[in-house]
C-alpha cells in the first residue's frame, strides 16, 4: 500500500525557499544599478591646509592629486608627502565607507560579504555560508 504524501509537513522549507528566492532576485535585479553606482562613486577629501585635494574611486583607487600653487613654497618636502599622504588616506577610508553603504542597502541583513568588505576578512564570507548550509568550523 503506498503512502500519502504529508505536504503540509514541506511548508516551513517552501517559505523559507521563497524568502531566500526573493532575497536572490532582489540582489540580481538591483546588480547592474550597484556597478553603475560604484562605477560612478567618487570621493573627494582636501588636507587641512587646504593645500592637497585627491579624489578617490569605491576602492579607494587614486583618481587625482590636486596641489595648490601655494604648495611650491614649501620648502620641507617630507612635510608635504605626509601631507598627500594623509589626504589620500581619509579619502581612501570615506570610498569605503560610501562603498560599505551603498553594497548593504543591495544584501540582506548579516550578509558575510557586508563585513568581508568591513574588515577584509574572508572568515567573514565563510561564517554566514557556514550558517546559512548548517555547517561550522
Amino acid at each position: 500500500m503506498a503512502e500519502e504524501t504529508d505536504r503540509s509537513a514541506n511548508h516551513p522549507l517552501r517559505v523559507r525557499f521563497d524568502e531566500i528566492h526573493g532575497q536572490y532576485q532582489r540582489l540580481r535585479s538591483g546588480l547592474d544599478e550597484l556597478r553603475e553606482r560604484l562605477a560612478e562613486l567618487r570621493v573627494t577629501e582636501r588636507s587641512r591646509d587646504g593645500r592637497v585635494t585627491a579624489t578617490v574611486g569605491a576602492r579607494g583607487e587614486l583618481i587625482t592629486v590636486e596641489l595648490s600653487s601655494t604648495i611650491y613654497g614649501e620648502r620641507d618636502a617630507a612635510a608635504l608627502s605626509r601631507t598627500i599622504t594623509e589626504t589620500v588616506r581619509r579619502a581612501t577610508a570615506r570610498a569605503g565607507a560610501a562603498t560599505r553603504e551603498l553594497v548593504a542597502g543591495y544584501l540582506p541583513a548579516g550578509a558575510g560579504s557586508t563585513e568581508f568588505l568591513r574588515t577584509g576578512d574572508f572568515a567573514a564570507l565563510l561564517d554566514r555560508a557556514d550558517a546559512v548550509l548548517g555547517g561550522g568550523r
